[in-house]
């Protein structure tokens, strides 16, 4: 099981920075990079929240599911 993120093409849709969401958000530039590139194994929600509302997005958007077949 794969969960991929998907934060970069999101924010490239909504044309909008790293720099702008992490100022907006109020987290890190460090640990949004993290998200950006997927180098996180969690997310908490509060900061989920965060993200979707300030990228007018569901969380749907920002997360796939991607079956790999392991378990």
């Amino acid at each position: 099981m794969s969960i991929i993120l998907r934060l970069d093409r999101v924010m490239a849709d909504r044309k909008m920075s790293l720099n702008e969401l992490s100022e907006r958000v109020g987290i890190s530039n460090v640990n949004l990079s993290k998200l950006k590139t997927g180098k996180v194994s969690a997310i908490r929600f509060s900061t989920l929240n965060a993200i979707c509302r300030v990228l007018n997005c569901q969380p749907g958007d920002i997360l796939e599911f991607i079956d790999d077949g392991k378990e």
